[in-house]
């Protein structure tokens, strides 16, 4: 299949990858979706055990994993569907590491999402007119309530009409049942220090035994399956987007450059319309390739000097705790096995900006606490506590837009002789205050519930790996290092102004309006929510708006 010439060109094909093609050719335009990555069966792509196991050994033996193998993501899935370190590169200042989490695979880190799906509120999008601190964003939830609806039905997400504000309700199936200790949980931290508690919203764990079947909250499961089957889009995969080229006139993008990664080549692919889903950061380096300074004065102009300025990831912070099993209420009921951990299998407290009073200072702008109990606990004899549950509680932390915290191409060569990025981001005082306010809320909801708060390896017995565990960042005390939690944004952000962002509130760079940049990138402030059904709803309304005439 060859749509030449093709009208659109996708940078990515992940969430926003997926949207974007999908919106395009609905509309009847010819897309062309460019991914770095392989193209793999979903059978291949899931992998098996112990072939998986397997396959992680052999990656960390020979140091092509160890930054991945950090994210417990990576102890879930095919370490194949994680970017091999030595092949791609990057750097950061040794004393301020950053943990880049890579996908290399058609489908993105959509094959590895954990698929929750919460919505911004205007509390979100308007942090910055109370606190003072970065910029407000130029969109409200009244801009993305009908792509986030649009999205949520053709998904089929689960969940529930909570009525929390911070937290808008949206459209969805019946929410996954709670387990007898999640409701036991519920109750106690209600009742006993008026916390919001809420079933989360988003995807079911895909069943283990549909191996040769995609996860519905892929895209290669959802939105790029649809865009394929238009049959008005051509997949280009194992070719990496170097950056774009402009018309004569410099107003314009005319084409992009991409990389065979199997030869070497340099292959020039045109379109009247490029839209940019690679990822923050991947997005990031093709934008700073492509800008002027970097195109030997022929690429596009950022006016507000904003280029790779002010990444964020969200702040976390991790708890395990033991808690006495629940008894169905009917004697004759069964005991109840574990409930499987998904997107949609798990809950929140949604505290938002609305924090609980603690003892420790309060920090600006807001978290909520993600958790799971009798979700992932292993057979009784692996349990050093059998008549337990296990528990776990995790931060989502809004990060301040700093502009010290920022991406440049500084990095090593690649084998293809393109920089690379250089990220250099670190925590600072109000991370620092958020995290030990984290840690106060996470211990006085376990209290409250009567658990035990202890570390992973003081409950479970895991001899091979217990060495890994002990080591592991998400296990120690404080805050995990960024890009841990892999919701990294901003570096582009999106503004009323050109002297204030790099993109407008369409999502079109400024100087260059048929460019546009849908994924993290674009974000002014991180919010708490997990992003991607955000990042989803901007593509779609930014995709939709460039196709009315006139739009640039």
């Amino acid at each position: 299949m060859d749509l030449r010439p093709w009208e659109a060109i996708v940078v990515g094909s992940g969430a926003t990858g997926g949207v974007a093609a999908l919106t395009l050719a609905e509309a009847g335009v010819r897309v062309l979706v460019i991914e770095a990555g392989r193209s793999l069966s979903a059978r291949d792509a899931l992998g098996f055990e112990p072939l998986n196991s397997l396959r992680r050994f052999s990656a960390l033996s020979s140091g092509r994993q160890q930054r991945q193998a950090q994210h417990p993501g990576y102890w879930k899935h095919n370490p194949q569907l994680f970017i091999d370190e030595q092949e791609h590169p990057y750097s950061h200042p040794a004393e301020r590491p950053f943990l880049w989490t890579r996908a290399d695979q058609v489908g993105g880190r959509s094959l590895t999402w954990g698929g929750i799906t919460l919505r911004l509120s205007d509390a979100d999008f308007q942090a910055a007119e109370r606190d003072g601190v970065g910029s407000s964003w130029p969109i409200r939830h009244a801009d993305l309530d009908p792509h986030y609806t649009a999205l949520e039905q053709r998904l089929g997400v689960y969940g529930q009409r909570d009525g929390y504000g911070q937290v808008p309700d949206g459209w969805a199936q019946q929410a996954l049942p709670s387990t007898l200790e999640e409701q036991r949980f519920a109750a106690a931290v209600r009742e006993q220090h008026g916390y919001p508690w809420m079933p989360s919203r988003g995807f079911a764990a895909h069943p283990a035994q549909a191996r040769k079947r995609w996860p519905s909250s892929s895209s290669p499961g959802s939105t790029l399956q649809a865009a394929l089957a238009t049959g008005r889009v051509q997949l280009l995969s194992e070719h990496r987007v170097e950056r774009f080229e402009l018309n004569r006139h410099h107003d314009r993008a005319e084409a992009v450059i991409a990389i065979d990664r199997a030869t070497g080549q340099r292959q020039r692919l045109a379109a009247q319309q490029i839209v940019l889903c690679a990822s923050t950061i991947q997005t990031l380096r093709l934008l700073l390739q492509s800008e002027e300074q970097a195109a030997e004065g022929r690429g596009f102009i950022d006016p507000s000097g904003r280029l790779g300025v002010a990444l964020m990831d969200h702040v976390s912070t991790c708890r395990f705790f033991a808690m006495p099993a629940a008894t169905p209420a009917d004697p004759s009921a069964p005991a109840t096995t574990p409930a499987e951990l998904s997107g949609a299998g798990s809950f929140f407290l949604p505290f938002g900006h609305a924090l609980p009073d603690t003892s420790a200072a309060r920090p600006l702008r807001g978290y909520g606490l993600w958790g799971g109990i009798n979700r992932f606990d292993p057979p009784a004899w692996l349990k050093r506590q059998p008549e337990c549950r296990l528990g776990f509680l995790i931060g989502h932390g809004e990060v301040l837009p700093d502009p010290a915290n920022r991406v440049s191409l500084e990095g090593p060569l690649d084998r293809w002789g393109s920089p690379t990025v250089h990220i250099d981001c670190r925590w600072r005082r109000n991370e620092e205050v958020m995290t030990r306010h984290m840690e106060q809320t996470i211990a006085a909801a376990i209290a409250a519930a009567g658990g035990t708060m202890l570390p992973l390896v003081d409950l479970v017995k895991a001899p091979l790996i217990e060495p890994l565990l002990r080591q592991a960042v998400a296990l120690t005390d404080g805050a995990a290092p960024p890009g841990y939690y892999i919701h990294e944004v901003g570096g582009a952000a999106m503004a009323a102004n050109e002297s204030e962002g790099v993109v407008d509130p369409w999502n079109r760079l400024w100087r260059c309006p048929n460019v546009l940049v849908v994924d993290g990138a674009c974000w002014p402030s991180s919010a708490w929510q997990s992003p991607t059904l955000t990042m989803m709803a901007i593509t779609r309304r930014a995709c939709l708006a460039a196709l009315r005439p006139g739009s640039d």
